[in-house]
């Protein structure tokens, strides 16, 4: 990097940081801090929800999988459709009717004060995790584009995302989320069209290259779900998608920021159609990268040619073979990318923490004020978290599939909890308890007994964890409910059978 790519990146980071200080007036209040006082354009908010899918995870591990292996990661993104009709038909009305800004006072409706903290407890978990793979994934990337310190990056960008979403609130999130997710894109297109036009031969020996090692394959449709196929992946999409849209704080809080329903659901589609194509052509700059070193051999170090390592070719690409100032605009990309993912794991977790944690228990009388005192503090402390979480994963190697299967065991099949919630009338409490008890058995099993060594291990790929997870709570709720009348006569919250178009 030289002076202009160290501009270029300044001048971003201290562009972010003032941005999300303008909205320092309209987080005056916890109601501004956590929903925008629902006035925010159904636009922007799906381009925030779009950021929120990109992140480094994106930016690095995807062009990493596509290197190391193929397509096979696009089933994720394939089963988006299916999430965001589901989302925008039930979902989406079924949060906007209720004023709750947090997504599980409707399972305490449902089911009791226990569904509540259940959801509440493996959903920062989760975040904990994704806000730590991302820092490290962005940290390990400007390691080899600046030389500098890992550890150092880890605590900078931590304290820095921590800042502005201080400052700023849900609504400084969702508007840099939207800015930063045009940057990344605009970003990787530049490199694309360097990858593409910089092949010895031309374009057509990159394609040639790539399709004879069949990195344009989407991977096995065999019947096997024992191993990553596409047809896993692409049902660990549906469930993971269908949490995201129906369960995830993170989505469901924006939703509320939305100035209307129908806003509301056309930013879950703008969010999941834009997302589609973008990490289409992340796999492909993959593809590309393995044409490129491919055709050119001595320009990839040897420490590089391992498979372990791919997640490191793409940013070596940027600070070998970009021109300055493309170089900075692509690290600022880069940096963009987490920011605007951590900063919606830190806003939305704080939500929860006030809404379901303080409010609920500790202080239910607390005014305004208060709130908005607690919500601030417990960002500051859920960015430290965050931060610590990264340092923990330094050693971690392949940062998408851990993060898939970090994402599994502390989800806790908790989509099946909010499918019995919201497609069952029968179901009671007794019945999501048992539920509950089995799913959370069933993912310790399909977790830990291969490491075990039994011969009952679980036989399926770690993929399929959340899977089995959510069909197991679901379907033992499904089943007890049918034997058991009604527990009272007083009428349950709504479910998503109960609304109207």
């Amino acid at each position: 990097m030289n002076i202009i790519d160290h501009a270029v990146l300044i001048i971003y980071v201290l562009a972010v940081v003032a941005f999300g200080a303008v909205f320092y007036r309209r987080a005056k209040s916890a109601e501004g801090f956590t929903s925008a006082h629902h006035r925010l354009p159904g636009w922007v908010v799906g381009l925030s929800i779009f950021g929120t899918y990109l992140s480094s995870i994106s930016f690095l591990a995807l062009p990493g999988k596509a290197y190391a292996s193929n397509w096979s990661a696009f089933a994720f993104s394939l089963s988006l459709p299916i999430a965001a009709y589901v989302a925008s038909r039930w979902f989406v009305p079924l949060y906007r009717s209720s004023e709750d800004i947090s997504a599980y006072a409707y399972l305490e409706r449902r089911f009791g004060v226990w569904a509540r903290l259940y959801a509440a407890t493996f959903y920062l978990l989760t975040q904990l995790a994704r806000m730590g793979t991302i820092m490290f994934l962005v940290a390990l990337a400007l390691e080899r584009l600046t030389g500098w310190d890992i550890i150092t990056i880890i605590i900078v960008t931590g304290m820095l995302v921590t800042l502005y979403t201080v400052i700023g609130g849900i609504e400084a999130v969702i508007w840099t989320d939207a800015m930063q997710s045009v940057i990344l894109t605009l970003g990787a297109l530049a490199c694309v069209l360097l990858l593409v036009f910089n092949m010895p031969e031309g374009p057509g020996q990159l394609f040639s290259i790539a399709q004879n090692a069949q990195k344009f394959s989407l991977g096995s449709f065999a019947a096997d779900l024992t191993a990553p196929t596409f047809w896993v992946i692409f049902i660990y999409g549906v469930v993971i998608n269908l949490q995201n849209f129906g369960i995830d704080q993170s989505y469901v809080q924006r939703y509320h920021t939305a100035k209307s329903t129908r806003a509301a659901q056309q930013s879950v589609w703008i969010g999941a159609l834009i997302y589609i194509p973008v990490s289409l052509m992340f796999l492909f700059i993959g593809s590309a990268l393995f044409s490129f070193y491919a055709a050119q051999p001595g320009l990839l170090p040897g420490t590089l040619k391992s498979a372990a390592v791919a997640d490191r070719i793409f940013p070596y690409f940027i600070v070998t073979n970009l021109p300055h100032g493309i170089t900075g605009l692509l690290i600022a990309a880069l940096f963009a990318a987490a920011m605007s993912s951590i900063d919606t794991s830190m806003n939305s977790s704080a939500t929860i923490l006030m809404s379901d944690v303080y409010k609920r228990f500790i202080k239910p009388a607390a005014n305004d004020k208060q709130c908005l005192r607690f919500l601030r503090t417990a960002t500051i402390i859920l960015g430290v978290l965050g931060t610590a979480m990264a340092l923990l994963m330094i050693s971690i190697k392949n940062a998408l599939d851990t993060w898939w299967i970090l994402a599994g065991i502390f989800s806790g099949g908790m989509l099946g909890l909010f499918l019995l919630a919201a497609l069952s009338r029968r179901a009671r409490s007794p019945q999501a308890i048992i539920g509950m008890v089995i799913g959370l058995l069933v993912i310790i099993w399909a977790v830990f007994s291969q490491k075990w060594g039994v011969s009952w291990a679980n036989p399926l790929h770690g993929f399929m964890t959340t899977v089995i997870g959510t069909l197991a709570i679901f379907l033992t709720g499904i089943v007890l409910s049918r034997h058991k009348q009604r527990m009272s006569a007083q009428k349950p919250a709504a479910t998503i059978h109960d609304l109207k178009n």
